[in-house]
């Protein structure tokens, strides 16, 4: 291909920290996801900050689209180059600038990854809870919202992220937030980028909050007799105020899968992970309510693990699920889903879910974060058969539907990205105006992320 207009400025800027190889091109095209590769035109590689902005400046001169890319790990098509332009894979600024324990944050550069900094808080005392399912960068965890197994005690990235440093779409660089734990200053600016999908600016440095380690860890699995028996459960568990740091479901269909995969024996029925957290005396009361709640709801005997060694490998079985099931359907891609719907709900959206899915006949495993409502469909196909990838399609609506119907939303951690960009005007209605209106204030040119988040009027 032939070097666009704007790329001996960017040689100049960075040496040989860009690419315009295809095999480069087309891995900062796609992601996780059954998204067709669009890959940019240039992949560039800064340092710093004031990289970052000389980057974006020149794009902004020439009206270059920017996509930032972390580790890739987006499952709605986040980094599809839809419109071409520079793609700025931010990992090589993967610094741990500060770890303080008295005011108890972590200032990062954003392309640290999520187990990057567990292994260096290993030995702190201090911990980060906000984990997705895979090793994410942190800055793309805050672009998207993420959250995971411990958002139920813990909150989201959005209740983690203290501050941040970002580059506008003109290369403006500001710093929003504080080190504060509380602030009532103006308008809460952290909290429109952390969310935004790169739609607003480019986050370069995060501050993040730490939590302490837990005095003791209990973990613990249960099976019940019907999805309704275990969703009860935790909403009872909820309900009741007990302060568990974990509760997950997975359906038969997934407690299958990983039997296979991993070569366990568990009883292939509806089965919570549960895991609590703090001092022993209190956990070991929280533990024997949620005995008598699931018990009341007909379940079998818990089988609890204190031994760390132990307790990871009981909780291995659940972060292997989204590898166990595809392992059930060598060669097909996964369409994730993550609706969330307020907990009194949920019982019901799930069995709806899994009757509309035996009446299509896709292969769809079930795991949730029961406690905070959020469940996913681990959706299998073969996107090169058109009707089966239509028949998938149309069950992922119905699914958005049926939980936008209940007060729900269509996506609790995943974001929007391209893939659910139909069901924006659906969820916030007029609201969407608002936010054209903020995107169209900062990014006039529509530059940053170009056709994600926000559909088109």
């Amino acid at each position: 291909m032939n070097n666009p207009p704007f790329f001996q400025e960017l040689t100049a800027l960075l040496g040989v920290r860009l690419s315009v190889n295809a095999d480069v091109r087309e891995a900062h095209g796609a992601g996780y996801s059954y998204h067709e590769c669009m890959p940019p035109d240039v992949v560039v590689f800064p340092n710093t900050t004031e990289e970052v902005s000389g980057i974006v400046s020149i794009c902004a001169k020439y009206g270059v689209p920017i996509v930032p890319f972390g580790a890739g790990t987006s499952i709605e098509g986040h980094v599809l180059a839809l419109r071409g332009g520079i793609c700025i894979d931010l990992r090589e600024m993967n610094q741990v600038l500060e770890v303080n324990k008295d005011d108890m944050y972590v200032l990062v550069q954003a392309g640290v990854t999520r187990n990057q900094l567990d292994e260096l808080l290993e030995s702190t005392g201090f911990f980060f809870p906000i984990g997705p399912g895979v090793n994410a960068t942190l800055g793309g965890m805050a672009s998207t919202r993420a959250s995971g197994t411990n958002a139920v005690r813990y909150g989201t990235m959005k209740d983690n992220v203290l501050a941040l440093t970002a580059v506008l779409p003109d290369g403006k660089i500001i710093k929003t937030g504080s080190k504060a734990k509380k602030s009532s200053a103006g308008y809460d600016l952290t909290r429109l980028l952390v969310g935004a999908e790169g739609t607003l600016g480019v986050i370069t440095e995060l501050t993040l909050k730490l939590h302490s380690e837990p005095e003791t860890i209990y973990a613990a699995v249960c099976a019940f007799p019907t999805v309704e028996a275990a969703v009860a459960t935790a909403i009872k568990t909820i309900q009741k105020g007990v302060p568990i740091a974990k509760i997950e479901l997975l359906d038969a269909a997934m407690m299958r899968a990983i039997n296979r995969y991993s070569s366990l024996d568990y009883e292939e029925v509806p089965t919570l992970f549960l895991e609590f957290h703090g001092a022993v005396a209190e956990v070991e009361g929280q533990i024997l309510k949620v005995e008598e709640y699931a018990h009341s709801f007909g379940a079998a005997d818990f089988v609890w693990e204190k031994d760390e060694a132990r307790r990871k490998r009981l909780w291995r079985a659940r972060t292997d699920a989204a590898p166990s099931a595809m392992a059930l359907r060598p060669g097909a891609k996964l369409m994730s889903t993550d609706v969330c719907v307020p907990i009194s709900q949920l019982a019901k959206c799930i069995v709806d879910t899994q009757q509309d899915i035996e009446k299509t006949g896709i292969m769809a495993p079930i795991l949730g974060h029961v406690g905070d409502g959020n469940f996913h469909l681990t959706i299998l196909i073969n996107s090169d058969d058109k009707e089966e990838f239509e028949r998938a399609k149309a069950l992922n609506e119905r699914l958005v539907r049926r939980a936008l119907a209940m007060g729900g939303t269509c996506t609790g951690e995943h974001g929007i990205g391209v893939g659910k960009l139909q069901y924006m005007a659906l969820e916030h209605g007029d609201s969407l105006d608002i936010m054209r209106a903020i995107k169209h204030a900062i990014d006039p040119q529509n530059l940053m992320n170009p056709g994600k988040l926000l559909p088109e009027r």
